[in-house]
């Protein structure tokens, strides 16, 4: 198992600051949706520490068969692109792209909410 280091974890934060939003929509190759989904929970469990990830939550879908619903609420998209670099990530990012068939980002502006 691959441990993160201690820049890589989030500090405690007094007050919720969030700029950068990302709704994710993967398509996974024929009968490979819940493969998928389990790998961005282990992806999730990995994140969960890393500085500024206030929220990464994924769902498989009910209306689009094979689709894994990802949405990830960060206090920058530096913090969020740092993430895509630390060692644990990539693993888990090499190992789910053969199961993608398809995938679609929308980013955004958080702007608050129950959770965040």
């Amino acid at each position: 198992m691959v441990e993160l280091t201690s820049s890589e974890i989030n500090p405690p934060q007094s007050e919720s600051n969030v700029a950068f939003g990302m709704q994710v929509v993967m398509t996974a190759t024929s009968g490979n949706g819940e493969q998928l989904a389990a790998l961005m929970l282990q992806a999730s469990e990995l994140v969960a520490p890393l500085k500024g990830c206030k929220l990464y939550l994924v769902q498989l879908s009910t209306s689009a068969q094979d689709s894994a619903l990802i949405t990830e609420v960060w206090e920058s998209k530096e913090d969020h692109a740092a993430s895509l670099s630390v060692p644990a990530v990539q693993e888990i990012i090499s190992r789910a792209r053969p199961l993608i068939a398809d995938m679609a980002h929308h980013t955004g502006i958080p702007l608050g909410g129950h959770g965040i």
